[in-house]
């Protein structure tokens, strides 16, 4: 279920009042079931009006970090700050000025789309006067005036993804927290959720953290990328800056026996210098600068020793790429590549 954060009582809106920026020092939390330490010396910044991308493997310590921000549970140690307080000392006043959609929608299905906006508007302190201008104005945001009167039982999986987006902005939030908001959805659902966001970030100024299984969309949207895994940073930077840091071309060759990837391996490794090579299942992956000259090398090796090729290609590295060499694996399965 989606967990929202309800404060009743009467909000500061004015994007003029508020701070958008998101600080984080030394953030650590151990859970005592299992002496699991989930996040171990985050720290890093997000600044006003951002657009920040946070990535990581299951089990990485992403949603710990991000639950963390949204005062939905309490850190073992260290400093954050969110929307200019503190999230131990002002929990109240940070969940007054900001968004929060986690995981799958949570919605009242008996409701109409019209009548859960007004709900939320009369939870963060608006008038039933107020409540319904703002209904009026958040659904047309969203693209759903003309489902307003409509259950939400009804709605597709798109339009409560859209509605959902509605109900956060009804405080006029500086920073949105978004947890993969877009996961499950069709392609023209999903543009029309970019779009929105894409809005909001540039005309609105408003600050939007993102979490998503989609490395497209991060690529697309995001000014900034973080990834997190094992609990730790292993990468800050703009997509062009994360691409830039592995090196300048990608070969990928496919095997034709799985067994033949250790002996692969050891071949580059020997044979080539600079490279970094990483096995995935049937496929070998070597970052290397001057690409097309290492590929005809590779190719000499492995026909010398052998070993069947059944594929070969040269590219620039995408976050994929980036993503599998930092974490060791692909982002969540298949959808690292939209599937």
């Amino acid at each position: 279920m989606l967990r929202r954060i309800f404060v009743r009582g009467n909000v500061e809106r004015g994007w003029f009042r508020l701070n958008g920026r998101i600080v984080v020092e030394d953030l650590t939390k151990t859970f005592k079931k299992g002496n699991v330490q989930a996040v171990r010396g985050v720290t890093f910044e997000v600044e006003e009006g951002e657009f920040f991308a946070f990535l990581g493997p299951n089990g990485a310590g992403k949603s710990t970090t991000v639950q963390i921000l949204t005062t939905l549970i309490n850190a073992t140690s260290g400093k954050v700050e969110v929307a200019g307080h503190d999230v131990v000392n002002d929990p109240e006043k940070v969940r007054q000025h900001i968004g929060v959609a986690l995981q799958e929608t949570g919605v009242d299905p008996d409701l109409t789309g019209r009548e859960m906006v007004e709900l939320q508007a009369y939870i963060f302190g608006f008038g039933k006067e107020e409540g319904r201008k703002r209904a009026v104005e958040l659904l047309d945001i969203v693209n759903l005036t003309e489902a307003a009167e409509r259950r939400i039982g009804g709605y597709s999986g798109g339009m409560r993804r859209r509605l959902d987006l509605a109900l956060t902005l009804v405080n006029e939030p500086k920073i949105l927290f978004l947890d993969e908001p877009t996961t499950g959805l069709d392609p023209s659902s999903r543009a029309a959720i970019w779009e929105e966001l894409r809005r909001l970030n540039k005309e609105k100024g408003t600050t939007i953290f993102l979490t998503t299984q989609y490395l497209e969309e991060a690529d697309s949207l995001a000014d900034r990328i973080g990834i997190i895994n094992k609990g730790k940073i292993v990468a800050m930077g703009s997509p062009k800056e994360l691409k830039a840091e592995i090196g300048h071309d990608l070969i990928t060759l496919s095997l034709k026996d799985e067994g033949e990837s250790e002996r692969a391996l050891s071949l580059i490794r020997g044979g080539l210098d600079g490279v970094d090579v990483l096995s995935q299942q049937d496929k070998i992956l070597v970052y290397v600068e001057e690409g097309t000259k290492q590929l005809v090398e590779v190719v000499r090796m492995f026909d010398a020793e052998g070993i069947g090729v059944v594929d070969i290609q040269l590219s620039s590295p995408t976050l994929d790429d980036i993503f599998l060499k930092l974490t060791g694996e692909p982002k969540e399965g298949v959808a690292a590549r939209g599937e």
